[in-house]
């Protein structure tokens, strides 16, 4: 991959460009979507949390990084205009989102801290909403309500119970999971989208080794061996896949694709990555998915094609999700 700027090409390309830009963000998702059936033999076998996300963004940060390195030769003051935005989205968009994650994992259902990390989109609708004061679209609105009730058929939260701290941690990823999308807009000509991606990584890396340190997250990587779809491999070969893949692929194309066609609908796209993790977990761990989980995948192509019939051009779409402040302008 190069770190080649993202220009919007003139509109008489802009459907083929839509069509690339589609296509880059479900490569996106099917990319993170592997991570979660990679790390759960890691975490049964002894990995802590801390020493997987530790190693995971280190590893795509380094594969990463002469883009960053290149950007910065290039252009006089990148950090100074740029260098907010990027911890910004290292803070949120990369760190922010595991922690939270996974911390309100450990206090409810995975299903329903997953549910409540996935209303991002929602939460994008009702910011473009509140800064404009424009109301979306009947299709907009529509695909919104379909796609999440989609999304509550493939994570099963029958028998939830309710924790408000884990609930509490569950939209703070959400809002971190919005970031992600939102920021990622913003890149460019004079932000390029690997440069981004690159410097977010490296500061939640860092983030991961100062909270490692201080103990604030332990660290255990035990040498064990994994079960992956009938194999037995050495747990660092999926912890490989998950740094060197899942998340370097998954954040270089989805701050590709996010400029191409708008935060907006690229972050409804990103909601295929539950159905991918679906089934990669089906494929290596054999957790067959239930018929009404299919319905609810089938629900949530429904609600991005709703949203995708009223995304407007990636012009439109920009100076939209450019009114959501997030950091102080310089």
């Amino acid at each position: 991959m190069t770190t080649s700027s993202v220009t919007l090409p003139p509109p008489t390309h802009r459907g083929s460009t839509a069509v690339t830009g589609l296509a880059i963000a479900v490569a996106s998702a099917l990319a993170f979507s592997s991570s979660g059936p990679f790390v759960k033999p890691l975490l049964d076998g002894g990995w802590s949390l801390g020493a997987v996300l530790l190693v995971r963004m280190g590893l795509a940060a380094l594969l990463l990084s002469p883009a960053l390195v290149r950007a910065i030769r290039r252009q006089r003051g990148f950090v100074r205009r740029h260098g907010l935005l990027i911890v910004s989205f290292g803070l949120t968009a990369v760190a922010g989102c595991q922690l939270f994650y996974f911390a309100a994992m450990q206090r409810m259902p995975v299903a329903v801290a997953l549910l409540i990390q996935y209303i991002a989109p929602v939460l994008i609708v009702i910011a473009v909403w509140v800064r404009t004061r424009r109301s979306p679209s009947k299709a907009v609105l529509i695909g919104s309500v379909v796609a999440m009730a989609g999304l509550v058929l493939v994570v099963d939260i029958s028998g939830a119970r309710f924790d408000l701290l884990g609930t509490i941690f569950a939209l703070c990823a959400a809002v971190c999971a919005a970031a992600y999308f939102v920021i990622a807009g913003r890149a460019g000509d004079d932000l390029p989208p690997l440069a981004l991606a690159a410097g977010g990584l490296l500061t939640g890396t860092l983030l991961m080794g100062v909270l490692v340190l201080t103990g604030a997250l332990p660290f255990a990587a035990p040498s064990i061996t994994v079960s992956l779809a009938g194999l037995e491999l050495p747990g660092i070969l999926p912890l490989l896949w998950v740094g060197a893949v899942a998340t370097t692929v998954g954040y270089a194309l989805g701050v590709i694709a996010v400029p191409l066609i708008g935060s907006r609908l690229a972050s409804f796209v990103g909601l295929s990555e539950v159905l991918f993790a679906l089934g990669f977990a089906w494929l290596l761990l054999g957790e067959t998915p239930a018929p009404i989980q299919f319905v609810g995948g089938a629900l949530i192509l429904v609600g991005v094609v709703l949203v995708r019939m009223d995304a407007g051009s990636p012009t439109e779409q920009k100076a939209e999700t450019a009114s959501i402040p997030v950091v102080p302008a310089p």
